[in-house]
């Protein structure tokens, strides 16, 4: 098991870094001149820093930018030796400096800033608009995932499933079930099941699919079916990675319960794993109570399967 898990971190370094080298090259990061001008890569992001900030100090722009306090200081001297830079002494600290760029300096940076947007708009000339909004959500989520952005609280919204939708529920299922926690096809075999049932003879007065969409991207899912005459099911919570500590999944869950009530049922039930703990506590927020517990084999793992149920 260990000698699996160190061959999938090292798959996964050399897909990072082979993302990483076809990045650089295509954003022509390793060009001595970035985007044929006077300015190396960070030259050019120094500028852009100085260009957007209100009289930033070294300091500051050492810590946005990550740099050598060093590296830095000798860049800025070049600057200042061409005229691109003054340093401006604070009112508030005379022992204080700011910077800010002169008017040679602003007009150096226009042109380069300029191709730096035709050569980003270039890149997504070829994507229809729906390329670019998987695009914007696949960035947003390598953010998220690697730590430097938190969830955002950006707008988004419920609906009903439009074409496409029980697939992805299905594919995203899978894969995200597999990444996460090992589990088999077995499992996408039984979502799958699930959603071909709901989609070919569900009661729409009694039950209903939601699907939460950001960006025009689906982020998130939830199904409330009939189990009884005076009990509903939960099935299939699931939100997205990226999306996840906004509020969604509780949203979804509120959802049904809301709708459960409408449609004159009793009871909610759910059924889940014991190793689902972010879903665990939605559940438990929400007002279910755990009401039985049963060790069992499934999708290949040993699990702790959880029967959750709230009264309406």
């Amino acid at each position: 098991m260990a000698r699996t898990r160190t061959a999938l971190a090292d798959r996964d370094v050399a897909e990072l870094r082979r993302f990483n080298r076809w990045w650089t090259r295509r954003i022509g990061a390793l060009d001595a001149k970035h985007l044929g001008t006077d300015f190396s890569l960070a030259e050019s992001r120094i500028l852009y820093e100085l260009a957007h900030r209100e009289r930033p100090s070294a300091s500051e722009l050492a810590s946005a930018l990550d740099l050598d306090a060093g590296y830095l200081s000798r860049i800025l001297q070049r600057f200042r030796n061409d005229g691109l830079l003054d340093r401006v002494t604070s009112d508030a600290d005379l022992r204080r400096q700011h910077l800010a760029l002169t008017e040679r300096g602003r007009a150096a940076f226009a042109p380069l800033d300029q191709r730096a947007r035709d050569a980003m708009a270039s890149l997504l000339a070829p994507l229809e608009q729906d390329g670019r909004e998987r695009l914007r959500a696949a960035l947003r989520d390598l953010e998220h995932l690697l730590g430097e952005r938190k969830p955002e609280a950006a707008p988004y919204m419920l609906r009903p499933p439009a074409p496409g939708d029980l697939g992805w529920v299905v594919q995203r299922h899978g894969a995200l079930y597999a990444a996460e926690y090992g589990w088999d096809v077995r499992f996408e075999a039984l979502v799958a099941e699930i959603v071909a049932g709901f989609g070919t003879q569900h009661d729409p007065a009694r039950e209903r699919c939601w699907i939460a969409e950001r960006d025009g991207v689906p982020v998130g899912s939830i199904f409330l079916v009939r189990k009884s005459t005076t009990m509903a099911q939960l099935r299939l919570l699931l939100v997205e990675p990226g999306a996840r500590g906004s509020g969604i999944g509780a949203r979804l869950v509120e959802e049904c319960v809301r709708f459960a009530r409408q449609a004159g049922y009793k009871r909610i039930q759910l059924w889940t794993n014991d190793v689902l703990k972010s879903a665990r506590r939605i559940y438990e927020d929400a007002g279910f109570n755990l009401v039985e517990s049963k060790a069992h084999t499934s999708f290949g793992k040993k699990l702790v399967a959880q029967t959750w149920e709230m009264k309406l």
